[in-house]
């Protein structure tokens, strides 16, 4: 029965590192190719099949952390009181936030000024938790159908607008503030339906109790992620509800592809979730008996998240200043004052995609030894409860 547990539990450690390795591909595409200065590479018209699925297989990372975040969140019940679990979300959520707005911060633009605040991954995960530390203490169904309504008839709030009003776009609207003439917010990740996203996966945590028969759990998973995938098809084929950009037809294939696996991200639309999540569904349905050296690669990173998350945007923003500085754009170009991608002097700059992918590879192999060293501290650490948040 232990070891029933102990696979389950590293079957999802073993989902949380891909997301975790595959989501510092994207990362260091946008310090270091060439493009990432010039066009979306989502964009149907100027970005190709390579290009776009580079960006698009990044899409699965921030709702499978979201929604393994709340079910890990149910495995810490199983020793802790609600009380106990309530308060440990709570101040875990608040850790994140204040740690998106400082350390992670810096770590993008490395501006002592910060002059532009992101509330991205980090933040929204924090107020996530946050709300799940109240959620937690309603019966599971009623979490279930809250999560379920979120999740489905959010989009129903896309035309609804409010001018110059900030808790607006906290709650559901991308959006670039000017707070003041030399600050802005940068507010990627509004909080519909993320806090959903988290809840749900809240509410999936029994299915890996030693009761739940593995059998039952692979075909309710199978159900549910072809289900979903399903239902992505047919709505982003008939352009129903669920999304705020609507596929249209392009010239070719290669167009009409990237158009088509291209839903709004910002607020995650019903169709880019019914994509995502519906592929974690299947993953963890499939995946769990699987073993060998590169699941316990994998699942390393899957055990340290946080502190993996926090290494990986310095590590990818130290080495785009040397090669900025080898490539004659002088080191200080990467000293930024707004997002990357904006960066009109950077225009120029960058590699092919080919150097991209050798940079991230390069990435976890030295970020690798010290996650794995941290890992084995934590393990041999138990007792030091201040780990818990790293």
């Amino acid at each position: 029965m232990i070891e029933a547990r102990k696979n389950r539990i590293d079957n999802v450690d073993l989902l949380k590192g891909l997301v975790m390795v595959i989501m510092a591909l994207d990362h260091t595409r946008d310090y270091f190719h060439q493009a990432a200065f010039l066009y979306d590479p989502a964009d149907p018209v100027k970005s190709d099949l390579l290009l776009f699925f580079t960006r698009w297989i990044t899409h699965f990372c921030a709702p499978a952390f979201c929604f393994l975040a709340g079910m890990s969140a149910f495995f810490m019940s199983r020793n802790r009181s609600r009380g106990e679990l309530s308060g440990f979300l709570l101040k875990r959520g608040i850790w994140l936030v204040l740690m998106e707005l400082t350390v992670i911060n810096f770590s993008w633009y490395f501006d002592f000024q910060f002059r532009t605040i992101n509330l991205i991954v980090i933040w929204s995960l924090g107020w996530s938790m946050i709300a799940l530390s109240g959620l937690i203490h309603f019966k599971r169904m009623a979490i279930l159908v809250f999560s379920l309504i979120l999740i489905g008839a959010h989009n129903l709030l896309d035309t609804v607008h409010f001018e110059h009003q900030l808790w607006w776009s906290l709650m559901h609207e991308f959006s670039i503030i000017n707070m003041t003439d030399h600050l802005q917010i940068f507010l990627g990740y509004p909080l519909i339906p993320w806090v959903a996203v988290m809840s749900l996966g809240y509410c999936f945590g029994p299915i890996y109790e030693t009761s739940f028969e593995p059998a039952k759990r692979k075909r309710l998973l199978n159900i549910l992620g072809i289900s979903s995938l399903l239902l992505f098809f047919v709505l982003r084929y008939f352009n129903s509800y669920g999304d705020p950009q609507p596929w249209t037809q392009y010239e070719n294939l290669a167009q009409n592809l990237i158009g088509f696996f291209n839903p709004a991200k910002y607020p995650p639309s019903l169709m880019y979730l019914l994509m995502t999540l519906g592929a974690v569904f299947v993953f963890l349905a499939n995946s769990e008996n699987l073993k060998g050296k590169i699941v316990n690669f994998f699942s390393m990173f899957g055990r340290v998240p946080f502190f993996y998350y926090v290494l990986h945007l310095y590590l990818i923003h130290l080495l785009a200043m040397l090669f900025a500085q080898l490539t004659g754009f002088g080191w200080d170009a990467m000293l930024l004052s707004g997002w990357i991608s904006f960066q009109e002097n950077l225009k120029g700059y960058g590699f092919n995609l080919g150097v991209v992918y050798l940079i991230w590879i390069a990435v976890i192999a030295l970020l690798y030894p010290v996650c794995k060293r941290f890992d084995s501290y934590r393990k041999a650490h138990k007792e030091k409860n201040w780990l818990s948040y790293l």
